[in-house]
């Protein structure tokens, strides 16, 4: 029973006969400045007639920041001022009492003790928040304790706070000793205030045998390898001394461990601080399969009873591993393969690209040019001359016009009788996009130098000046790019333009060769089918609206 209840009491009982009671002061209330404080009147309700004074004052006033409310004094915020004596009367039908408590204004953040609280060592108890009135307006937003006015670090198992602010203590030691503070936020009118209340809290010494408790395991799984070492540990309290009667043991499934030949046990004491534990551990030479994802207990007895925590035995799977490693081995090989994959396979890729491309995208060719290549070759009588026509008359067009949609100009066939050779041949090229140069084993045209093997022809002119323009272009405005086609055999380079050699060193040239009409007839293959594929890939692309024509 507190003061104020004794003080209900005794009043209650003393008000029977008397019909005015006055008791001097009751307690004393200790908070520090700029706190929110609720003083009641003992045994005073909402209902009750109370009257309120400041004992001290003049006319008995209630000082600045002070108000009632129901019977209850307000002091929002507490301030220095208000230190002092306060004097509540309640009048009813049995008469008139008079109650005097005190207000003690505190000078630090934290107010001084109000009461004393003793705990025993080793049992798990707690301390009240003494701030019912506070609590019992429900708009608390914030319960916190404090210890020696700092936050609470307290070793071991922490601390818990229940929802009416009663702190609870775990196992209290020697060194939960000391002052604690429930501090309370609260909002009141649109502002925030704290409240706060100390106590202090002593340990008695007198120490009781605790019940045990197993700290860990915890319904724990260890992932573990068949066939491997493996170590587990059980830490239980067991009290405040070492003493021969607790026991710490094992089971597996139900089953003493000691009646496991590959099984060990061992425990010893561990003291931390006032509280001793207790350690063992259980050793497993070799995880045998039928140890896997059974319980294994630890179970600690002492006089006061017995506690049991389980771990289990998880196969560790490697599968994540194996794939991580295989995935390490493989990736630099499929980087390989696709690098090769590119190289060798490049010229398909380009043109499966292309013809995908080219059947969905619906746009013309952006440089509005006319013509995909410039087809120049040697004219001559020779019989090389009339193979070279053939092939660029019948066998060049063919395949890449018919088959293919490419605009050719074949000078011979494109070209109009009369009109003024340089200024069509400089005109033509700069609407082609490709210079193709046939070149063949006679092809000894514009070296600039002249021996008896080089054969004149009366073309040899315009085929200099198709050179001329075009490799100029090419080499200085990268337009028209140039493709060298070997026909007929090999052709000495040396023999001509420095210009041809530099494109053949950078660029090599493309070779066709002659097909043999019963050989490749019979076996159904194609002799240039490669040269085909590698000439599409150095023209252009072809545009979307005559792929749709060729299909």
């Amino acid at each position: 029973m507190t003061t104020a209840d004794g003080v209900f009491f005794l009043a209650s009982v003393l008000s029977l006969g008397f019909a005015h009671y006055h008791k001097g002061e009751t307690e004393t209330y200790h908070v520090s400045p700029g706190h929110l404080f609720l003083m009641k009147c003992p045994t005073a309700d909402s209902d009750t007639n109370i009257t309120w004074s400041h004992e001290g004052e003049h006319n008995l006033s209630l000082p600045a920041g002070v108000e009632v409310r129901n019977g209850t004094l307000w002091f929002l915020p507490v301030q220095v001022s208000h230190d002092g004596s306060y004097i509540c009367e309640k009048r009813d039908e049995t008469g008139l009492f008079k109650f005097t408590l005190g207000l003690s204004v505190s000078s630090g953040e934290c107010p001084d003790l109000s009461e004393t609280i003793s705990i025993t060592m080793g049992v798990t108890d707690g301390l009240p928040c003494k701030q019912k009135e506070i609590l019992e307006l429900n708009n608390t937003r914030n319960i916190q304790w404090m210890k020696d006015c700092s936050p609470i670090r307290r070793h071991g198992e922490p601390i818990s706070v229940e929802e009416d602010g009663f702190m609870m203590l775990p196992l209290a030691s020697q060194r939960d000793a000391g002052i604690y503070t429930c501090l309370v936020d609260i909002n009141v009118d649109g502002r925030s205030y704290t409240s706060a209340r100390s106590i202090k809290l002593t340990i008695n010494s007198d120490k009781v045998m605790p019940e045990p408790k197993v700290v860990s395991p915890q319904q724990e799984v260890v992932v573990v390898d068949v066939g491997t070492r493996v170590e587990l540990k059980c830490l239980a309290y067991i009290g405040f001394s070492e003493d021969n009667e607790t026991l710490i043991y094992w089971t597996v499934d139900g089953i003493y461990a000691e009646d496991h030949d590959e099984l060990h046990e061992s425990w010893k004491y561990v003291n931390d601080g006032d509280w001793v534990f207790g350690l063992s551990t259980l050793i497993i030479s070799e995880v045998p399969r039928q140890f896997l994802n059974v319980p294994i207990g630890c179970c600690v007895m002492t006089p006061t009873g017995v506690k049991v925590a389980f771990v289990s035995l998880q196969e560790a799977d490697h599968s994540a591993l194996y794939t991580s490693v295989t995935l390490c081995i493989l990736s630099p090989l499929t980087v390989l393969i696709l690098a090769a994959a590119l190289i060798f396979f490049k010229v398909d890729l380009v043109l499966a690209y292309r013809n995908l491309s080219g059947r969905f995208a619906n746009q013309s060719a952006p440089d509005g040019k006319l013509y995909d290549a410039y087809v120049s070759f040697l004219h001559s009588d020779s019989l090389s001359s009339a193979e070279t026509m053939k092939f660029t008359r019948q066998i060049l067009p063919e395949e890449l016009e018919r088959k293919h949609g490419f605009s050719l100009y074949i000078r011979g066939r494109d070209d109009c009788p009369g009109e003024a050779m340089h200024d069509a041949v400089a005109a033509t090229l700069r609407q082609c996009r490709r210079l193709i140069l046939i070149l063949s084993p006679d092809a000894v045209c514009c070296s600039g130098v002249k021996t008896e093997e080089a054969p004149i022809h009366n073309n040899m002119n315009q085929l200099c000046y198709e050179h001329k323009v075009g490799l100029y272009d090419a080499l200085t405005q990268n337009s028209p790019r140039v493709i060298l086609l070997e026909i007929d055999g090999p052709v000495d380079y040396s023999l001509l333009p420095e210009s041809l050699r530099y494109i053949k060193r950078k660029q090599g040239a493309l070779r066709w060769r002659t097909p043999h009409t019963g050989t490749h007839k019979l076996m159904k293959l194609d002799p240039n089918r490669n040269l085909w594929k590698n000439l599409r890939y150095h023209m252009p692309p072809v545009s979307s609206g005559k792929l749709k024509t060729l299909v």
